[in-house]
């Protein structure tokens, strides 16, 4: 593959050699992409719960919608000190990728042009002289209240510019291959522990556990030595309950690359 305009080759020129990750990373590898998918929930009881900063399980929309933007405070808008402009990034109604810069406008709900059947990703790209988003910043749908949409698909929390959830569906005509995910709690007492999940749903089907660990406060990490592989439209995602004490605040991350399937025109 001849290396993309304004990229230096350095795939096994003059004797050297660059990992194959690296040549991936630097889109150097025509069809690969890759994904580091992180989320936190901040309190984790003894109900299963979505790594994600609106804590509860992750709903998924049923149908591509307008999605509506709104923020928990009036400084977040095009002249505010607050954020002023956020990606969006999910995928259309035919699961492709898509991405859209929505201007804020405080807590007043904001319409994307485009209809999104999954959301998994949003971040703040400008800001007013506060250089940060000054509330909490939502992506949903249904009747917006004090900046907060009735049903909530992605939230940028204070203090992050950026959505905190380990969600990811995956485009079609890929297939993503997951390598090597992490957990993490911690909480009050080191006796009482926490189960993670790794989570899947093929297209059409039900969620199912793809891996499973359990921890007391600290990390533990999972790697795949075959990575598992996952179809195009499935939904992947992390989920943690606590099996004794309360009140975890659980991170989780996945590592995965997703590859052009053999009959899709590059």
């Amino acid at each position: 593959m001849t290396a993309p305009r304004g990229v230096p080759s350095s795939i096994t020129r003059m004797g050297l050699y660059e990992p194959f990750n690296l040549q991936v990373a630097r889109g150097q590898i025509a069809c690969h992409k890759t994904l580091f998918k992180f989320g936190s929930n901040p309190v984790v009881d003894a109900a299963l719960e979505t790594v994600w900063s609106q804590g509860g399980i992750y709903v998924y929309p049923s149908a591509a919608s307008v999605m509506k933007v709104s923020s928990s405070s009036n400084n977040d808008t095009a002249l505010g000190t607050g954020a002023r402009t956020v990606t969006v990034s999910g995928l259309d109604a035919n699961y492709n990728e898509l991405s859209e810069v929505v201007t804020l406008n405080g807590q007043t709900e904001v319409l994307t042009t485009n209809s999104f059947i999954r959301v998994f990703r949003s971040f703040v790209n400008t800001a007013g002289s506060g250089d940060t988003a000054a509330g909490d910043i939502y992506v949903g749908v249904g009747v917006v209240t004090a900046g907060v949409p009735a049903t909530v698909y992605a939230k940028i929390p204070l203090g992050a510019n950026q959505t905190l959830m380990t969600v990811w569906t995956v485009p079609a005509g890929y297939t993503a291959y997951i390598d090597a995910g992490t957990f993490s709690a911690a909480g009050a007492n080191t006796n009482h522990s926490v189960k993670g999940q790794l989570c899947f749903r093929p297209f059409g089907g039900v969620m199912r556990v793809g891996a499973e660990l359990s921890l007391a406060n600290g990390f533990a990490q999972f790697d795949f030595e075959y990575p598992i592989s996952f179809p195009e439209k499935t939904d992947i995602e992390s989920r943690a309950i606590a099996l004794s004490g309360s009140g975890f605040y659980v991170t989780s991350t996945f590592d995965l690359i997703y590859i052009k399937n053999d009959s899709q025109t590059p």
